[in-house]
């Protein structure tokens, strides 16, 4: 049985755990209950720290793989202008895409309300609950990040060893970029040598953590149980009518917007595409990690969509951290729902300056287990809401922060799709010139 298993594809492997974790946990809890001395033990014994080890495996190295995929990546476009445009087209499409997502996820808090309609007991209760939880995001809050110079300039690391040892994830990356960029501009024997070195750790990397996405159906059994056994139903039911304007946004981005993106600009099947994409986005979705899931949409990339891995590696990379569609929508969502609940009436102009600020989030926020929340805080401060609101949501963010991982990674896929498709067609006009 087990080598039956094991021959069945890592995406039903995935599947298979999801749906074990999740009816396991379901039944604990409805049968059980929360608080009851085994589940207690279980959960805080066994299956958390398992999920946890899978994490941070993934983590541990996922920094060196981001540093070594973006300098070879930078690298292997081997031309200045090859790189700009690659890079252009990337920027360009974030920000659209980010843009669009957005503006679905404010359109639709604005025309249904979810905020207005929370009944107030059960507000307090949930604010209660998550009081602890809420004042420690607040602390950790950007303070400034966006605001108008800090944000480029935070970008910029005085030390990349301490950016590194911080997990400043952007920084590290901007120094990859920049090394990238003088390997392309020095070219000498050492430099190659040098090169095949970084190339070297690059597949070190990789091969280390397709041995760590072995335990990936394990991880996610594990990491579901706790979820539904802890929550149980009362993740999807509380704050209803938000997390069904979330769920709703994040529908019609994932199965609308994306579809035309790969229909008209990759010229590509959208029903081939997520055909192709599912590893990638089942990983997204059971770890809430883009930069966790990074190796297993650079093997979609490469493997199933047919990508070139210069272009693949350079924008998945870039991506994982700069491309979040699905947290700058969840953002945008939540600081309106928050808004309607405390009566904050928000002008025209506010909500423009906040879709702004929420695209610029999701360049901004890391890409890990709830990275937006210090800047919904934030963001929150800005347009007068208490940041404390941020505890409504705590209780339904573990769920959401799945989803809107699963979009920021497939999204992360489209871009790289569709640049890949731009650079055929540069490539085809060349060569007819």
């Amino acid at each position: 049985m087990l080598q039956r298993l094991r021959s069945v594809s890592l995406q039903v492997q995935l599947l298979i755990g999801f749906i074990l974790g999740l009816a396991g946990g379901l039944l604990v809890n409805l049968t059980t209950g929360v608080d009851t001395g085994w589940v207690i033990w279980v959960t805080a014994n066994i299956t958390g720290p398992v999920g946890q080890i899978f994490l941070r495996l993934l983590f541990m190295l996922v920094l060196p793989l981001l540093f070594s995929a973006l300098v070879v990546g930078v690298a292997e476009m081997g031309d200045l202008k090859l790189l700009g445009r690659a890079g252009g087209r990337t920027l360009l499409l974030t920000l659209v895409i980010s843009g669009i997502a957005v503006l679905i996820g404010m359109v639709l808090v604005n025309l249904l309300r979810p905020g207005a309609g929370v009944d107030p007991a059960l507000a307090r209760s949930l604010l209660a609950q998550g009081a602890d939880g809420a004042s420690s995001i607040v602390s950790s809050a950007p303070e400034g990040l966006l605001a108008e110079g800090n944000f480029l300039v935070g970008l910029i690391p005085p030390n990349v060893f301490a950016a590194a040892a911080s997990n400043e994830i952007l920084m590290v990356m901007v120094f990859a970029l920049f090394f990238g960029i003088g390997l392309v501009m020095v070219q000498s024997p050492a430099t190659d040598r040098l090169q095949e070195v970084i190339q070297g750790l690059f597949e070190v990397m990789m091969a280390l953590i397709h041995l760590v996405i072995r335990l990936a159906p394990l991880a996610v059994a594990c990491l579901m149980f706790n979820l539904a056994a802890l929550f149980g139903w009362d993740l999807l039911l509380r704050l209803g009518a938000f997390v069904g304007v979330v769920l709703l946004a994040m529908a019609l981005h994932m199965f609308v917007v994306y579809p035309l993106v790969i229909r008209f600009l990759a010229r590509r099947s959208p029903v081939q595409f997520f055909k192709a994409s599912r590893g990638a986005i089942v990983v997204a979705f059971a770890t809430s990690s883009s930069n966790a899931t990074l190796p297993v949409s650079l093997k979609v990339a490469e493997d199933n969509l047919g990508l070139p891995k210069r272009i693949a590696r350079f924008v998945l990379t870039v991506g994982a951290t700069a491309n979040q569609n699905g947290t700058a929508l969840f953002e945008g969502v939540t600081v309106l729902f928050l808004a309607q609940f405390f009566g904050v009436d928000l002008t025209f102009g506010q909500q423009v300056v906040v879709m702004g600020v929420c695209i610029l989030g999701g360049v901004g926020t890391a890409g890990v287990p709830a990275g937006s929340l210090p800047v919904i805080a934030m963001i929150l401060a800005m347009v007068g809401v208490p940041p404390e609101g941020i505890g409504l949501v705590l209780g339904v963010d573990r769920f959401l922060d799945m989803c809107r991982t699963a979009l920021n990674v497939t999204g992360d896929l489209v871009i790289a799709t569709v640049v890949a498709n731009g650079e055929a067609d540069e490539a085809l006009a060349v060569s007819r010139g």
